[in-house]
């Protein structure tokens, strides 16, 4: 089943706004029931990589369930998505990221966008974001290509894990990071940071395309470890 490219955007526009709802929503509600840094932590992460299972699932077959423009630039330069389309999911996840934030913030009576003070910057955080884009999109091609419908639960497990493993809780996702910029809370990032950790996710994420582009184009006609004939 094709959907036409309005729905598309639709479906990856409340994606967006219902992922970023989420990890802005459950960084405020952990910060207000604990100070335990870590425990806060664990409060954002679960509930992050719930909703991308629940959400890859129910708006994959719709839109593909990119929910961030790395990810549909990367489909784009495998020839899966044209270049117009690419740039109008782009614009879309951007929107609705930034809805979702406005959505947190309402409902926990903020104002409904407010500018970050949270310092993240520096090489050590920038590669944490290389590493979480190219661990992501490379999860997404292998998922893809030998458990395709396991996926939602790879991205879901991906992310899980890696806000725990990198430096900078893995944002891997150009459009969360700027609906993050727009929350005064736990789980912001100033502004003036944003172009490091945009780079930094582009990068990985393209990084990750000529990576499983290479290996995956070595499948053998035999049993693994056996060459080809």
């Amino acid at each position: 089943m094709t959907f036409d490219l309005p729905r598309r955007l639709v479906a990856e526009a409340v994606g967006t706004a219902m992922l970023v709802a989420t990890v802005v929503g459950s960084g405020i509600m952990a910060d207000g029931l604990t100070r335990d840094q870590g425990l806060a932590l664990l409060c954002n992460t679960l509930p992050t990589g719930a909703i991308l299972v629940v959400l890859i699932a129910i708006l994959g077959p719709v839109s593909g369930a990119h929910f961030n423009p790395a990810v549909s630039m990367v489909f784009a330069l495998r020839g899966d998505l044209a270049g117009r389309e690419a740039a109008a999911y782009g614009a879309a996840q951007i929107l609705g990221g930034i809805a979702g934030t406005a959505v947190a913030h309402l409902m926990f009576d903020l104002a409904p966008l407010g500018l970050s003070p949270k310092v993240r910057t520096g090489a050590s955080q920038w590669f944490a974001e290389w590493v979480a884009a190219f661990g992501l999109v490379a999860t997404i091609l292998g998922g893809l290509r030998f458990a395709a419908t396991a996926v939602p639960w790879l991205v879901g497990l991906y992310i899980t894990a890696a806000y725990w493993f990198t430096a900078s809780t893995s944002f891997a996702n150009p459009a969360v990071a700027i609906a993050r910029s727009l929350t005064a809370t736990f789980s912001g990032i100033r502004p003036v940071d944003l172009p490091g950790f945009i780079m930094a996710e582009l990068a990985g994420a393209i990084c990750a395309l000529a990576f499983m582009g290479w290996l995956l184009a070595g499948a053998a006609a035999g049993p693994v470890g056996e060459p080809a004939e």
